[in-house]
């Protein structure tokens, strides 16, 4: 799990969920409509007003108000539906991934732990509205289906040269492989799992820390078997063997994890969250004050006008665009966030 997944996609590029220090500006400088203090210095002084107007025309504060907007909308909509609970156990689970640098991959990304509770659970009620919006169809299963592969455990010896990897299958051939584990210890480059006799954590399909090429070795193995010729990746030759594969079995076998594959590809999905947002903020009967602003969700409401209304022409606009993202489901899915012991067993399998 890492901090930027916490990301959601404008068209037009990445619209940040994950709060910056201009939130606190601009509430500071929209709560009140006076001409209270905010900086007094010679010369003169800076009033809310004024930094108000300055911020409204930055990109930053546009930024910043659209984000505002989204979060209360969710919340309203969504909000019972995610506990202080939840958001916890993701804090710190990314909390202790980072340990020590915890504090300054914060400060990197601009934000303070209050900030990041914020992002996380903005981008866990942004997943229940898209798994209420959108809603996986049996084409999108088998779609999804014809690339996954359940999870499977193996052990693997890296080595830098083609003849030693030769040499040590030759000698799995000669023990019928139970001397793996010692093996391992013994020629393994990959100091982050010899030590287990090469032993990688679980993974499946939609693992996105191994590389290619290995897992695709490893999907065709069946348990107990090892490779009979060197798995050449960019960090050397891999001898891998299958240490548990249950086979991929029926489609209706692994229906959640499909499901769950098929929703983090939308989440990184442009054209899909696009979609999700519209029906979103247009629920919301959003309506701006600031004539200024009044267009700042255009893209989003499908409407000339800034307050959002159940015209038979939105309906419409709403329609075509859920139709749209219904076509848009692809056969590879990534995840988006993986434990930290996953993350770095995957690793280990990719030095």
């Amino acid at each position: 799990m890492r901090m930027d997944v916490y990301l959601m996609f404008k068209k037009s590029g990445k619209w940040a969920i994950a709060l910056s220090a201009a939130v606190v500006m601009l509430l500071a400088a929209g709560c009140s409509a006076g001409n209270k203090t905010v900086v007094s210095m010679k010369g003169g002084k800076i009033t809310q007003e004024q930094y108000y107007e300055s911020m409204k025309d930055s990109s930053a504060g546009k930024t910043t108000l659209q984000t505002l907007i989204w979060q209360k909308a969710l919340e309203n909509q969504y909000g019972k539906t995610v506990s202080d609970k939840t958001v916890n156990k993701q804090y710190n689970a990314v909390k202790t991934q980072y340990g020590a640098q915890f504090s300054q991959a914060l400060a990197q990304n601009g934000m303070t732990a209050s900030q990041f509770k914020t992002s996380i659970k903005t981008n866990l009620l942004t997943r229940k509205a898209l798994e209420d919006l959108k809603k996986v169809t049996n084409a999108d299963l088998k779609t999804q289906w014809k690339s996954y592969e359940p999870k499977i455990t193996v052990s693997h010896i890296l080595v830098k040269d083609e003849a030693t990897a030769k040499d040590i299958i030759n000698q799995l051939n000669k023990d019928n492989g139970k001397n793996f584990a010692t093996l391992a210890k013994k020629y393994s480059t990959d100091t982050g799992s010899k030590a287990q006799g090469g032993k990688l954590a679980a993974f499946d399909s939609t693992d996105t820390q191994l590389d290619a090429t290995f897992k695709k070795a490893a999907f065709a193995l069946k348990q107990g078997e090892w490779t009979k010729t060197p798995v050449k990746t960019q960090f050397g030759y891999h001898v891998i063997m299958s240490d548990k594969n249950p086979g991929k079995g029926k489609m209706s076998d692994h229906t959640k994890e499909l499901k769950t594959a098929i929703y983090d590809k939308w989440m990184q999905d442009s054209t899909v969250m696009q979609g999700v947002m519209s029906k979103v903020l247009q629920k919301a009967n959003i309506d701006i004050k600031d004539k200024d602003l009044k267009d700042i969700l255009s893209g989003y409401l499908n409407s000339s006008s800034s307050k959002s209304t159940a015209t038979s022409s939105s309906k419409e606009s709403s329609s075509k665009e859920s139709s749209s993202s219904e076509s848009s489901s692809s056969s590879d899915s990534s995840s988006t966030s993986s434990s930290s012991s996953s993350e770095s067993s995957s690793s280990s399998a990719s030095k």
